[in-house]
């Protein structure tokens, strides 16, 4: 089964899919990565304890990539290490934005498409450590964004 390691500045975090529960999203996702689509992308939204979001290609969390997806919810917990993807209110409308859980966010379950998870220790470490990046003051409307840009700089796929 292929595998996926996101490659930042802040270190490596290498995903395993669940295609029995949601074939398509983890399709597009390894195709994404394959394409070279992420590389140089950014993690621009960053909300400690909840989740880290990436894979705009505007950075800004208003771009959507080349197809739109069908919701394929199911029965995974949203909890820490958890890959989801992000969408917009339509269910079917995720596309290439993609989000990973700090922690316990359950309440998310079933309404959006849980499709993989972080395979190691290693990896965690890194997810904790774009957790506790700074963020915009809260008074600018933008919280939730880095004040130094992560960065994905690439991904690369393995079997």
């Amino acid at each position: 089964m292929k595998q996926v390691t996101i490659h930042t500045d802040h270190g490596d975090m290498t995903l395993e899919f669940f295609p029995d529960k949601a074939p398509q999203h983890v399709e597009n996702f390894i195709d994404l990565a394959e394409s070279g689509f992420y590389d140089n992308k950014t993690f621009h939204r960053i909300v400690d304890g909840f989740m880290i979001q990436g894979g705009c290609p505007k950075g800004t969390g208003t771009g959507d990539g080349p197809r739109r997806l069908k919701a394929e919810f199911n029965d995974t917990p949203h909890v820490e290490g958890v890959l989801s993807m992000a969408r917009a209110q339509d269910p079917n409308s995720a596309s290439c934005q993609f989000f990973i859980c700090l922690g316990d966010a359950r309440f998310l379950d079933r309404q959006y498409t849980a499709f993989g998870r972080i395979t190691d220790d290693a990896g965690l470490e890194t997810l904790r450590k774009i957790g506790k990046v700074k963020t915009v003051d809260p008074g600018s409307g933008e919280k939730s964004k880095p004040v130094t840009p992560v960065k994905i700089e690439s991904m690369s796929v393995s079997e």
